[in-house]
C-alpha cells in the first residue's frame, strides 16, 4: 500500500492502489512519447480499460460519480507517470464533472453523452480556444461560426490547442451565433463530414497532449446540438473547480522530479566524498526547500478542494481561492523541477533524462488558464471590495 497523505476515504486508497500499475507502464513509456510527439494511445486505451473516462459520470449514469476532492487526488497521482496523458485525460473528465455540477444541460442530452462514455469509452474535451483570441478565459468573442439552417446548425472554424484531438469522439465547440453577440456551444460528433484535425502541434513541452487544430468546415449538426450558451445564467456563474485538474497534474510532475533527485542523492557518490551526496548539507538544503514548496501547494489544493465538496453553498465564491491555487502550485511545481535539477546537475540536462523532460513539461503549467496576472488582479479586487464594504458597514454604526 502506498501512503498517501492526502488520502482520507477507504475509496480513495483503493482507486490510488488500481490505477498505480497503470502510472508505472506510463512512466516507462513517457520518453519515448516525448521524444516521437505522439499520442499516447496505448495509454489511454488502458484507462478505458480501467474504467477511468467514467469515473465523474454521476452514479445515475452508469458512472463511479466521484468528485472534486477525488478527481484532483487521482490526476495527481495519474501525471506522475505521464503528465501529458493526465493532462489530456483530466479535460475529458472534468468537462463531464463541470456538466454536472453546472446543471445546465437538459437532462436527456447529458444522459446520452454519459452513457456513450460508459457503454462506448467515448472521449470528449472543450474546443474553445482560437489563435486569434487567446485563451477563452479572456473572453474573446470567437471566430467559429454557427448559422441556423431550418433544420440545425452549420459550424465553421478552426480551434486550436485542442488536446487529444486525434482521438477524440467528440468537441464541445464553442462558437459565435450567427451574428449576435451570443456564445453557443455546440457537440460536435467527429465522424460528421467536414470535421478533421491539423497536425500543428509542434512544441517542446506536453508533447503527448497532440493538441492540434481542430477544424470545422461548413459541419452541419442538429438543432439539439446547441447543449450550453454562454453568459445566459440570470445569476452569477459558477466558478470552474474542474480546472483544479491542471495544478494537480502539474504538481504531478514535480513530484515525479522529486522522486528522481532524492533516489539520485541517495544513490550517487563521487569519489570525493566518503558518502552519497545525500548527506551534504547543501543538497538538504535543497531537499528541504523542495519538501517545503511541495507541501505548500499540496495543502492550497486539496484544502480548497475539500471545501467546494462539502461546502457547496460557498462555491460562488469561491472563484478567487480556485485561482490562487492553481497561480501557486504552477508556480511552485516549476520551482520545484529546478530545484530537482540542480541536485542532479549538468547530467539533467541529457536527453535520456527525465529531469529535461519534467523541466519542459512542467512550464506549460504557467500558460494554461487562468494566467497569473488575471489571479493577482482578481485577488486584489476582492481585497478592495471587502475593504470597501467593511468601511461602509463602520460608517452605518457609527
Amino acid at each position: 500500500m502506498v501512503y498517501h497523505p492526502y488520502v482520507t476515504t477507504t475509496k480513495q486508497q483503493e482507486m490510488l492502489e488500481r490505477i498505480n500499475p497503470l502510472v508505472e507502464r506510463f512512466h516507462e513509456r513517457a520518453g519515448e512519447i516525448d521524444e516521437q510527439g505522439r499520442f499516447p494511445f496505448e495509454n489511454v486505451e488502458e484507462l478505458k480499460s480501467a474504467g477511468y473516462l467514467s469515473l465523474t459520470v454521476p452514479k445515475k449514469y452508469g458512472g463511479e460519480g466521484i468528485d472534486l476532492y477525488d478527481y484532483v487526488l487521482l490526476q495527481e497521482r495519474l501525471a506522475e507517470g505521464d503528465g501529458s496523458t493526465a493532462l489530456s485525460v483530466g479535460w475529458h473528465l472534468g468537462s463531464v464533472l463541470e456538466i454536472e455540477e453546472s446543471n445546465t444541460w437538459h437532462p436527456a442530452t447529458f444522459g446520452t453523452v454519459c452513457d456513450k462514455v460508459v457503454q462506448e469509452k467515448a472521449l470528449l474535451n472543450r474546443a474553445a480556444t482560437e489563435k486569434g483570441t487567446g485563451s477563452p478565459t479572456r473572453g474573446g468573442m470567437p471566430a467559429t461560426q454557427a448559422i441556423h439552417n431550418g433544420n440545425g446548425w452549420e459550424i465553421s472554424g478552426r480551434k486550436s490547442f485542442t488536446s487529444m484531438a486525434v482521438a477524440l469522439d467528440y468537441s464541445l465547440v464553442t462558437a459565435q451565433i450567427e451574428d449576435t453577440d451570443r456564445i453557443g456551444v455546440f457537440l460536435i460528433n467527429h465522424r460528421l463530414q467536414g470535421v478533421h484535425v491539423e497536425d500543428t502541434w509542434n512544441m517542446i513541452a506536453m508533447r503527448g497532449t497532440r493538441s492540434d487544430d481542430l477544424v470545422l468546415d461548413h459541419v452541419h449538426v442538429p438543432e439539439d446540438a446547441l447543449v450550453e450558451e454562454e453568459n445566459q445564467a440570470s445569476g452569477p456563474s459558477l466558478p470552474k473547480a474542474w480546472l483544479l485538474h491542471i495544478p494537480a497534474c502539474y504538481l504531478g510532475i514535480a513530484r515525479a522530479a522529486r522522486n528522481y533527485a532524492i533516489h539520485f542523492a541517495e544513490t550517487y557518490q563521487p569519489n570525493s566524498l566518503p558518502g552519497p551526496i545525500k548527506e551534504v548539507p547543501e543538497v538538504q538544503r535543497k531537499i528541504g526547500e523542495m519538501e517545503l514548496s511541495l507541501f505548500q501547494a499540496r495543502e492550497m489544493l486539496y484544502s480548497v478542494a475539500a471545501r467546494w465538496v462539502n461546502h457547496p453553498e460557498k462555491r460562488y465564491e469561491m472563484a478567487t481561492e480556485l485561482g490562487a491555487v492553481k497561480h501557486t502550485a504552477t508556480n511552485h511545481a516549476a520551482s520545484v523541477v529546478d530545484m530537482a535539477m540542480r541536485i542532479v546537475g549538468a547530467r539533467s540536462l541529457a536527453q535520456d533524462n527525465p529531469l529535461q523532460r519534467y523541466y519542459r513539461d512542467v512550464r506549460s503549467g504557467l500558460h494554461n488558464p487562468p494566467m497569473d496576472d488575471a489571479v493577482i488582479n482578481a485577488l486584489a479586487k476582492q481585497a478592495l471590495t471587502e475593504e470597501e464594504k467593511n468601511d461602509s458597514r463602520t460608517a452605518r454604526s457609527s
